[in-house]
């Protein structure tokens, strides 16, 4: 699954997208758990995900076919 990430996600991570392998389907709270275990660098970011540009909760499933995005709080002014 390619996941799509922005801002200090992208920055400390050093890449616009993030490759997991997940099998067919995942529950947004087992993504999160996937991308820690993956990504420690990740450890406290804060962030929402959102599949085919909708914000999502930990239960809802996504599968590959979906657009998955990691999105960081953002502050403007």
């Amino acid at each position: 699954m390619e996941i799509k990430v922005f801002a200090s996600i992208k920055e400390k991570i050093g890449s616009d997208t993030i490759d997991l392998f997940v099998g067919d389907s995942i529950t947004v709270g087992e993504l999160k758990n996937h991308i820690f275990v993956d990504y420690p660098e990740l450890d406290g970011e804060v962030f929402q995900v959102a599949k085919n540009e909708s914000f999502v909760k930990d239960d809802e499933v996504v599968t590959s076919d979906d657009t998955v995005a990691l999105i960081p709080p953002v502050s403007g002014g």
